[in-house]
């Protein structure tokens, strides 16, 4: 499995890892919107799209072999870094119900806007295969 790195007198981070130790096969999800397997978004919810994001991004760990607890890393992208931060309990609790106790090294990046018309978040995911 993979091995938590954290420097010395650190205070420990919530909800990600400074760094991540693994080796294994690679596995690059592409960046994930909130919409569904037909590409439409069921919600303009922050939280709603995060979910379906997450859910999306466990469908590709799936198809490639992989699993939640694989991921090394994620970039979260948002057109609005309030939406995320105003939200951190409930965006907690969906992320532990679809990824589960998996505590990647993570970006946060807030950007002008993202490709797909309507998408509030995009996540990329990097898994690494033991």
């Amino acid at each position: 499995m993979h091995k938590i790195v954290q420097p010395e007198g650190w205070p420990r981070p919530k909800g990600y890892a400074n760094g991540v130790l693994a080796q294994g096969r690679i596995l690059f999800v592409a960046g994930q919107v909130g919409w569904n397997e037909k590409e439409v978004f069921d919600s303009d919810d922050f939280v709603a799209q995060t979910e379906q994001a997450l859910k999306n991004i466990v469908a590709v760990l799936i198809a490639g072999g992989a699993r939640p607890e694989h991921i090394a890393r994620m970039t979260w992208y948002v057109t609005d870094k309030q939406d995320y931060l105003g939200r951190l309990a409930e965006i907690g609790a969906v992320y532990r119900k679809v990824i589960g106790p998996v505590y990647p090294a993570m970006s946060l990046v807030q950007v002008a806007g993202l490709v797909e018309h309507g998408a509030k978040l995009e996540i990329e995911a990097t898994a690494v295969i033991p």
